[in-house]
């Protein structure tokens, strides 16, 4: 009898994760590859420089707000390349749309762009030098338990990733690869 009642809660348990789903991102604009359009403009790269839309969905519940980064792990750096760090995204928000990354344009959504590998605030898409293999881009939204992180536009991509690992819930992670 206990066994029946501990399997049937087992069920029921996973049902309910099941139902929950899981912390996902996607993109109608981004696939396997970035194009031209999320190539950045300037250090050689010729491209539009526009973020791409970014969907985001089964937060977990007690998530206070957001935040969105863009990686390249595959930089010649030794450190990797961030291309984005947005945060402060609040809670109710579950989506960014295509060129929210351009900051010279009015934003609709209050969040806090901080300044990249490019040394200013914004998208930077991406440049990997020629020839290289192609690189990953890591497009990440984290889900975070504050709601907000006491930094501004002038917190350098480790700063932010620190508070980042400090308060998050969860993250969900969606990868387009780019070459020249």
């Amino acid at each position: 009898m206990r066994f029946t009642s501990f399997f049937s809660a087992l069920i029921v348990l996973g049902a309910a994760s099941l139902s929950a789903g899981e912390f996902t991102l996607h993109s109608t604009e981004l696939s396997g590859q970035l194009t031209k359009t999320q190539e950045f403009s300037g250090f050689g790269c010729t491209g539009g420089n526009i973020s791409p839309s970014l969907m985001w969905h089964n937060a977990p519940k007690e998530t206070k707000s957001f935040a969105i980064t863009v990686y390249d792990p595959d930089a010649p750096t030794g450190s990797g390349w961030w291309h984005w760090v947005v945060f402060n995204i609040p809670s109710t928000v579950t989506a960014l749309p295509s060129d929210f990354g351009n900051i010279a344009k009015a934003q609709t959504i209050p969040a806090m762009q901080s300044i990249t590998d490019y040394g200013k605030a914004g998208f930077g898409g991406a440049c990997p030098p020629k020839g290289d293999k192609p690189h990953r881009y890591m497009f990440t939204v984290h889900a975070l338990d504050v709601d907000h992180l006491d930094l501004d536009a002038k917190a350098s991509p480790a700063l932010v990733g620190y508070m980042l690992g400090m308060h998050s819930l969860g993250k969900a992670t969606l990868v387009s690869y780019y070459g020249r």
